[in-house]
């Protein structure tokens, strides 16, 4: 290629770059663009009606009657049952002390829900909402804050009760309903303070009934309510409630694989913390089922080891002096082996059934326990040696409560 010729492909190569460069500039400068705002004009309504002058709205957007917005039969069931019961649903703050590594005091705060059951000043809330508080502030639907006195606790169903001066105010309590009588797939709403948001609103429906859910080595739910309402952080201790405003359930625990809320909620049912909350109040104390043995599950090889005629079930090792257990009859160790680096008590009876039930872990003795009051009785069903029998218990009362 000569001189004149690469002169030349260059000379039409800017004149196509110049043209490229004008179309662009064009349609970024006469475009389409936002009107000046002395060319914008009203539309008339209404057929052109002169400004001032009385005009209909447009079809579709007028308000109703009173200006009241329509709803749904599922949605007034919601606003409804909201009004209600949020004012009576309260924001539990709780202070304490904790120690770290250098064991210097450091200063933890709690936050939780509770609800009033009654207009003294009764609240109902988890224990682990109130656990190791030192102060406790409950902050009602309406803002009103309280100073809050810990009444008692049954650590075992994770309840508790906190009793607030309405310093002649008069307090709407809201009412308990029959968990004993929910169907899966009725309504269910919930409230509380999720991650500090109080009176918040959830709903959803129950999913399943009659779960027993270990929520701890030592704390569990019975007969557990199991819902898809949204439940998070903040909203153990708040109420469950059906479509008529009453409380069916405590709102207190989720199954969380990645710590948020996975439509998996467990709520108390409300007769058990019913029963709890009335001893309390009258007794100060919770009136707790005791069978008075000490068992060890057979696990692994021990029962083979042992030459026992089951392969789970509970070892009684011990039985509490003039317990109940003791008094029916039951059979506790009356030798000892050494297992491993263990001295283990052997020769007692073996329970494998409560009230016809499987016990295969103490769980199960503490679930059929916390189904029972104390003067009530229980079948222990047990080998002795190769022989099984029903052993009939009446039941004490848990020393100490």
């Amino acid at each position: 290629m000569n001189k004149e010729q690469m002169q030349n492909r260059l000379r039409w190569a800017a004149l196509g770059l110049t043209l490229v460069l004008g179309v662009f500039y064009a349609g970024s400068k006469w475009g389409p663009r936002q009107p000046a705002a002395g060319n914008v004009e009203a539309l008339p309504l209404a057929g052109g009606a002169a400004a001032g002058a009385a005009r209909e709205p447009l079809p579709g957007l007028a308000l109703p009657a009173g200006h009241d917005v329509a709803l749904t039969d599922e949605e007034a069931i919601n606003v409804r049952v909201y009004r209600q019961a949020a004012p009576a649903v309260a924001n539990i703050l709780t202070k304490a002390t904790q120690y770290d590594f250098f064991m210097d005091p450091v200063a933890v705060e709690g936050a939780g829900s509770g609800f009033l059951i009654d207009p003294r000043g009764y609240v109902l809330t988890n224990y682990h909402v109130v656990q190791g508080a030192q102060t406790i502030e409950v902050v009602l639907g309406d803002r009103s804050r309280y100073a809050g006195k810990f009444i008692g606790a049954d650590q075992r169903n994770d309840v508790a009760l906190v009793k607030i001066d309405p310093k002649g105010k008069t307090l709407t309590a809201l009412t308990l309903g029959d968990s004993g009588k929910l169907q899966v797939g009725q309504k269910v709403l919930a409230i509380g303070n999720p991650f500090g948001f109080q009176s918040t609103l959830t709903t959803g429906v129950v999913s399943a009934l009659g779960r027993t859910v270990q929520t701890s080595e030592t704390t569990f739910i019975d007969e557990a309510i199991q819902t898809d309402a949204s439940i998070n952080h903040g909203n153990s201790g708040g109420p469950l409630l059906n479509s008529h405003g009453e409380v069916i359930g405590i709102n207190s625990a989720i199954y969380t694989p990645s710590g948020t809320a996975a439509g998996i909620g467990f709520a108390i049912p409300i007769n058990t913390a019913r029963q709890i909350a009335q001893d309390l109040i009258t007794e100060g104390r919770v009136h707790r089922a005791y069978l008075g043995v000490g068992t060890l599950p057979l696990s692994g090889g021990l029962a083979e080891a042992l030459d026992l005629p089951v392969k789970e079930g509970l070892l009684v090792v011990s039985l509490a002096r003039g317990g109940p257990g003791e008094q029916a009859g039951l059979r506790g160790g009356n030798r000892t082996v050494v297992i491993g680096m263990q001295r283990l008590p052997i020769g007692g009876d073996v329970i494998v059934a409560l009230d016809g039930k499987p016990a295969v872990n103490q769980l199960d003795v503490n679930v059929a326990l916390n189904r029972k009051r104390p003067g009530e009785k229980i079948t222990v069903t047990v080998y002795r040696g190769d022989k099984k029998m029903d052993i009939e218990v009446t039941l004490g009362e848990r020393p100490g409560n």
